[in-house]
């Protein structure tokens, strides 16, 4: 049982009478009246780390939601929150993660409309927090994770990679320099939403999704979406100067790049679109001051590949982050 075979039998049959819900294929829905609506959970433990500081953790909530508003292009309104704090929680603590939540507020022009905080009956039980976020759509409309063809190419922003990174430094899981450290842990604790890039490839892209499961896994989404196979180039995933140090310290430089692409909590932004459109996207994100790189093509077919300099199927034992695995 995977997180998407529970999504797709279970919860998606609930979506019948909500055409914009698109059965739950997407991580966005497209309300009736307009609205562009996604929800995420962060639990402590899962999705951050016991001991990171609150306002790190409250800005990190508002900013994986609005990575899944960048796939579609839309304009983030505002958003209404739930909180589960453990028991005996301060109320400075509650008050760190609202300045978190005051100073995204800021950056990014929305507000908080509402939601619910309560208290768990334990100490020991985590601090979960749910937010549901609304945005308006941009003009060209939103762009599905099914709307790919055979022949378009496959792009990515900024680098891949570096949230996992990031995460196994703060667990002294790997060991890097000081300056990488804190690179790499800024990476995971405050990913990048692509909402300029996201309005800018909107009527560009034939098929958008964030990267949050990991470059791979999310991959294979979009190409399921579209009943098509990718196929990702290793040479051309983009990374940052930390990951190619950490990379050449690895005894299988394929086997790195494999493990690299299956790290989630990337918050990029994975698209499709024609080869005709090759020049659109790069003045898009000239224009949107975002780095895009073109790292692979859809085929017909089906899953994902992922290939050395050799053309060559290299081995992904993992391909991301699940939640039931």
């Amino acid at each position: 049982m995977s997180e998407a075979d529970i999504i797709r039998e279970i919860f998606a049959p609930l979506t019948a009478e909500a055409p914009g819900a698109d059965d739950l294929r997407d991580d966005a829905a497209l309300l009736e009246k307009g609205y562009v609506v996604t929800k995420d959970l962060m639990v402590a433990g899962v999705h951050f780390l016991p001991k990171d500081p609150l306002d790190l953790v409250a800005r990190k909530l508002l900013r994986v939601n609005l990575s899944d508003l960048a796939a579609k292009g839309a304009k983030p309104v505002g958003y209404v929150l739930g909180c589960v704090w453990p028991a005996g929680t301060k109320r400075e603590a509650i008050e760190l993660f609202a300045k978190g939540l005051h100073e995204d507020q800021e950056t990014y022009r929305m507000a908080l409309y509402g939601g619910d905080t309560v208290v768990h009956r334990t100490k020991t039980a985590p601090l979960t927090l749910s937010a549901t976020f609304f945005g308006t759509p941009p003009r060209t409309g939103v762009t599905r994770r099914s709307g790919a063809s055979p022949g378009d190419d496959l792009y990515v922003s900024g680098v891949i990679g570096d949230a996992g990174l990031g995460l196994a430094a703060l667990k002294k899981e790997i060991k890097v320099t000081p300056v990488d450290k804190a690179s790499l842990a800024s990476r995971y604790h405050l990913p990048e939403p692509r909402l300029s890039f996201g309005a800018a490839i909107a009527g560009l892209a034939t098929a958008t999704i964030d990267v949050s499961d990991g470059l791979i896994a999310d991959a294979k989404q979009l190409a399921d979406a579209s009943g098509l196979h990718a196929q990702i180039e290793a040479i051309a995933i983009p990374r940052s100067s930390a990951a190619a140090v950490w990379i050449a310290a690895q005894k299988n430089r394929w086997r790195a790049l494999a493990q690299l692409s299956s790290f989630g909590d990337d918050y990029e932004l994975l698209f499709s679109a024609p080869p005709s459109m090759r020049r659109s996207v790069t003045v898009a994100a000239k224009a949107s001051r975002t780095d895009v790189a073109r790292i692979g093509t859809l085929s017909k077919g089906e899953g994902v590949s992922l290939l050395d300099d050799r053309n060559q199927e290299i081995a992904v034992p993992k391909l991301g982050f699940d939640h039931f695995k």
